[in-house]
């Protein structure tokens, strides 16, 4: 069992990492510590206060309008501070500081400001994803992303915290000290992040070149980057294969606590246990199936992620009520899901790292999440009036997208076929 665990390919990779991408993946677990404990609960804990399924939908949409602008910005961000300095001061901006708003909440409000502020995580999306890979081994990217998901879920071992939590404190008390726990243990985070890795090869050459350079001519140097990214066919799949798997992880989180919650019954200090689940079985699923990928043979991963994330939606649209049956399908819509997740979660980073030219990687990472963001913006309120009608159909919406999703990779594929039939009839 112990050479087994040895050979592994994700406990080499994890043992084999140095600098940037040991540091970044080291911290990763922390999150866990942190936001997840209170993600489970973020939905409903609006609702607490007033709050109806639109205007959940509203601040969601506000969050993603945020995210927008400073995904828009962030390649002039990270390129004129550099990557370390942007993810320290990006992560106490969006995280930090919003956790202590979300902790002393009274209302619609409290979540549009921290909304607004937490919008400032895509610069450090894109500052700790070039921390991350810039000066990783490339053969090793896709297994990289898959110990930062493993990291992230091992939230799942610290998940009873939360429900024992609110079954003996109520919701509302229970949420403000998860959120002040969070702040606590991001602060550590992205101080042992900051103190343990360094600034990239690329990001020192970024920030000599934005030296004495104004906001103004930054923006600008994003000509360059959009010119390569319109041109790599692959770096267009990528984007709207990102585009999709952000409104379908987005629509999911919002709407999921209300729809287990409201439509089929789930008490409140249940509502941990599925995450916690769901985690379990992807760190399940990340050592034995999604282990197994090969990055050179992206295609039919994508399409098994694709269809067991439609399963998992159909299996929980059907559940009506909280019986042995219903808990039983709940189970497993969520096993469905979590393959899905993890498989898409990973591909769509890796598809991005793959195939974005290494040095514009800054600005098309910065156009990349513009876009994404814009795009996404009208489905957290679609979302919102979706549910308000009817809470299974924000998950038809998701099924639909995942539906487009499998079409764009196949045409995606059938096109690099072709290419590839024509380069040997050259040859």
């Amino acid at each position: 069992m112990t050479k087994f665990i040895q050979k592994h390919p994700l406990i080499r990779t994890l043992t084999s990492l140095r600098g940037n991408p040991r540091a970044a993946v080291y911290t990763e677990p922390l999150w866990g510590l942190s936001m997840n404990l209170c993600l489970p609960y973020a939905s409903v804990y609006m609702l607490a206060f007033g709050m109806n399924d639109i205007e959940v939908g509203i601040v969601t949409s506000i969050y993603l309008f945020s995210q927008m602008i400073f995904a828009f910005l962030s390649g002039a961000i990270v390129d004129k501070f550099g990557r370390k300095n942007s993810t320290a001061l990006f992560d106490l901006i969006a995280w930090s500081i919003p956790c202590l708003i979300w902790a002393s909440s009274q209302g619609f409000w409290f979540f549009v400001v921290a909304a607004l502020l937490n919008g400032a995580m895509k610069i450090t999306t894109v500052s700790w994803d070039c921390l991350l890979v810039e000066d990783a081994p490339k053969d090793k990217i896709t297994k990289i992303y898959s110990l930062v998901m493993i990291c992230s879920n091992l939230s799942a071992l610290f998940a009873p915290i939360s429900s024992i939590l609110v079954s003996r404190l109520t919701l509302v008390p229970a949420l403000r000290i998860l959120y002040i726990n969070a702040f606590v243990i991001m602060t550590i985070k992205l101080i042992l992040l900051y103190k343990f890795s360094t600034e990239t090869e690329v990001g020192r050459i970024k920030r000599e070149e934005s030296r004495g350079k104004s906001w103004g001519q930054m923006l600008a140097g994003y000509k360059n980057a959009y010119k390569k990214m319109v041109t790599s066919s692959g770096t267009m799949f990528a984007v709207a294969i990102s585009i999709i798997v952000e409104i379908v992880i987005m629509i999911s989180m919002t709407f999921w606590q209300i729809l287990a919650s409201k439509h089929i019954g789930v008490p409140d200090s249940l509502l941990p246990i599925f995450p916690m689940v769901k985690s379990v079985l992807s760190i399940i699923l990340f050592f034995t199936v999604i282990a197994r990928i090969r990055q050179s043979n992206l295609k039919m991963p994508l399409y098994l992620g694709s269809i067991s994330y439609i399963v998992s939606c159909l299996l929980l649209i059907s559940i009506r009520a909280t019986s042995l049956l219903g808990y039983i399908m709940l189970f497993a819509s969520i096993l469905f899901e979590a393959l899905g997740v993890s498989i898409l979660n990973t591909l769509r980073e890796s598809l991005v790292a793959i195939h974005v030219d290494p040095i514009e990687r800054s600005g098309i990472l910065a156009l990349l999440q513009t876009i994404v963001m814009f795009v996404s913006i009208p489905f957290g309120y679609i979302g919102g009036l979706l549910s308000d009608k009817s809470r299974i159909l924000p998950f038809i919406l998701i099924m639909v997208l995942l539906v487009i999703g499998i079409g764009v990779t196949g045409l995606f594929y059938l096109q690099e076929d072709k290419k590839k039939a024509k380069e040997l009839e050259l040859s």
